[in-house]
C-alpha cells in the first residue's frame, strides 16, 4: 500500500470521528433555529465562543506537544504521564480560581450565572480528557477514539431532541420531575445541559486513564513540551479571535438579531469545516511520523494538491446548491438575511485548511513561535478590518475580514516555508483549481441562483477538468 493511500485511509478513520460529531451538530441547527429566535440564538453562540477560548487557554498547546515528543521519545510513557499530570493539575487549579472569582467572571463574560456554571463545568471536564484522547490517536486506536467521540455527540443530540422537542411537544412522555423544573422560556439552557451531560459521560469512560500511568512528572520533559506548546496556545487564541470576534462585534455594533442570523448562516460552512478538521486530525500525527522518510516532502506536496482539489469540490457543491442547503438546515427565513456570507466563509475555511497543511514546516523544524506570529498576524487583520468596516459595510465586512485573515496567514506561511523547509508544492495547479472554482461559484451564486441544472453542469465541468488533469496520478494512487 502506498504512503499516500495509507494516509488517506488513516485520515478517513480519524476523520469520521470528527465528521460524525460535526454532522450531528449540523443536524441540530434546524432544531435550534426553529425553536430559538435569532436574538436568543446569539446567546448560544456566545456560550460556545467562550468555550472555544478557554479550551485553547487551558490546554496550552499540550496536545500538539504530546504528538511531537511522544512520537520521537524513547520513554513515551514518561511523556504521557508528564503531560497528563500537568494538564490535570492546571485544570484543577483553574477550577478553584473560577470558584473564588466567579462573580467577577460572570460580569466580564456577560453570561447568566447558571449558564456560566454550566460553561466552566464543561470546560473543566473536556480539558481533563485531552491527553487520553491524544494517547488513543498516538497509539493507533482509532476505533475506541471514534466510539467515545460518537457516544459523546449522540448524548448531546438525544438530549437536545428530548428537551427541545419531546418535552415541549409531548409532555405526557416526560416524568413529573422534569415537567416541574422545565422552563419553556429558557430553552437555550437545555442545550448547555445536554453538553454538560455528554462531557461527564466522556470523562467517566476515559477515567481509567487517570490510573493507567505511573505518577512520574519529569520537569525537563515538561519544560521541553511547554517551550514547544505555548506558542501553539497563543496561535490557538489568535485562531479563536479570527473565528469568533466577528460574532461578538456584530452583537455589540449592530444587534443580537443580526448576530444570531449571521451565526446561523455561518453554520452552512460546516461541511468545509468538517473537511478541514478531519484532514487535520489525520495529518498531524502523519506529518510527524513520516518526517524521517526520504520522500516526505514530495508526499506533503501531493497531499496539499489533493486537499485543494477535494476542498474546492466541496466549496462548489455548497455554493451551487446553496438554496437547497438553506431550506434544509435553516428553515426560518428570519436567518436568511445573512446568506451572502456563506461563499466567503467557505473560501476562508478552505484557505485555513491550506494553512494547516503548510504549517508542517514550522512544526517539523520546531519553529512554533513563528507559527504563533503568523496567527497573531491573522488576528490583527481580523481585529482591524472588523472594527473599521462593520460600521460601514455591516455584517458582510466580518466575512471578508475572515477571508483576508486566513488568506494572509496562508500566504505568509507559504513564503516562510520556502525558506526554512522547502516543499515542492504544485503551485500552478493549486492556484489554478482555486481560481477556477471561485469563477464557477460566482457564476452560479450571482447569475444563476437556485438553478440546479446550471449548478450541476458547472460542477461536472469542474470535475471533468480536474479528472483529465490528474487522471494518471489518481489512477496510480487507486491501483497502488
Amino acid at each position: 500500500m502506498s504512503t499516500l493511500k495509507r494516509f488517506f485511509q488513516d485520515t478517513l478513520i480519524y476523520g469520521f470521528a470528527t465528521v460524525f460529531p460535526r454532522l450531528m451538530n449540523f443536524v441540530l441547527v434546524p432544531l435550534h433555529t426553529d425553536v430559538l429566535p435569532a436574538e436568543e440564538y446569539s446567546v448560544n453562540t456566545v456560550f460556545y465562543v467562550w468555550a472555544a477560548f478557554f479550551n485553547v487557554l487551558l490546554t496550552y498547546g499540550m496536545e500538539t506537544s504530546f504528538f511531537r515528543f511522544f512520537s520521537r521519545s524513547k520513554e513515551s510513557s514518561k511523556v504521557f504521564s508528564t503531560a497528563f499530570i500537568a494538564l490535570t493539575v492546571s485544570t484543577v487549579l483553574f477550577a478553584v480560581g473560577v470558584f473564588i472569582f466567579q462573580d467577577h467572571l460572570i460580569s466580564l463574560l456577560d453570561l447568566d450565572p447558571f449558564y456560566f456554571r454550566l460553561l466552566f463545568s464543561v470546560i473543566v471536564l473536556d480539558t481533563l480528557v485531552v491527553v487520553p484522547f491524544a494517547y488513543l490517536r498516538a497509539t493507533g486506536r482509532p476505533i475506541k477514539f471514534a466510539a467515545v467521540k460518537i457516544l459523546n455527540i449522540l448524548t448531546v443530540v438525544l438530549l437536545n431532541i428530548y428537551f427541545l422537542w419531546i418535552v415541549r411537544k409531548f409532555p405526557q412522555f416526560a416524568p413529573q420531575i422534569v415537567l416541574e423544573n422545565y422552563g419553556p422560556k429558557d430553552i437555550v439552557g437545555y442545550i448547555f445541559i445536554a453538553n454538560l451531560a455528554a462531557s461527564a459521560i466522556t470523562f467517566l469512560i476515559l477515567l481509567p486513564y487517570f490510573f493507567k500511568t505511573k505518577i512520574v512528572f519529569d520537569s525537563k520533559v515538561f519544560g521541553q513540551m511547554w517551550k514547544y506548546g505555548w506558542p501553539i496556545m497563543v496561535a490557538g487564541i489568535a485562531f479563536v479571535v479570527n473565528e469568533n470576534l466577528d460574532k461578538l462585534l456584530i452583537k455589540d455594533m449592530i444587534s443580537d438579531e443580526i448576530m444570531g442570523a449571521y451565526s446561523g448562516c455561518y453554520k452552512l460552512a460546516v461541511f468545509m469545516t468538517i473537511f478541514v478538521q478531519a484532514f487535520k486530525m489525520g495529518a498531524e500525527p502523519f506529518f510527524f511520523n513520516h518526517a524521517d522518510k526520504d520522500n516526505a516532502k514530495e508526499t506533503y506536496a501531493d497531499i496539499l494538491k489533493y486537499f485543494v482539489i477535494s476542498g474546492t469540490l466541496i466549496f462548489l457543491v455548497l455554493v451551487c446548491f446553496i438554496d437547497f442547503f438553506k431550506n434544509l438546515v435553516i428553515r426560518d427565513p428570519e436567518y436568511w438575511m445573512a446568506i451572502s456570507i456563506v461563499p466567503i466563509i467557505l473560501l476562508a475555511n478552505l484557505f485555513l485548511g491550506i494553512y494547516h497543511n503548510l504549517s508542517v514546516w514550522y512544526k517539523l523544524t520546531d519553529r512554533t513561535r513563528t507559527g504563533m506570529y503568523i496567527s497573531i498576524f491573522g488576528a490583527v487583520i481580523t481585529i482591524v478590518l472588523n472594527f473599521a468596516l462593520i460600521p460601514v459595510l455591516g455584517f458582510i465586512a466580518a466575512a471578508w475580514a475572515t477571508l483576508c485573515a486566513y488568506g494572509g496567514m496562508m500566504l505568509v506561511s507559504y513564503f516562510l516555508g520556502k525558506k526554512y523547509y522547502p516543499v515542492p508544492y504544485d503551485i500552478k495547479s493549486i492556484v489554478g483549481y482555486i481560481l477556477l472554482a471561485v469563477f464557477i461559484a460566482a457564476i452560479s451564486f450571482y447569475m444563476f441562483p437556485g438553478n440546479y441544472f446550471v449548478g450541476i453542469a458547472l460542477l461536472l465541468l469542474f470535475i471533468g477538468i480536474v479528472y483529465f488533469s490528474e487522471k494518471d496520478q489518481i489512477l496510480k494512487i487507486i491501483q497502488s
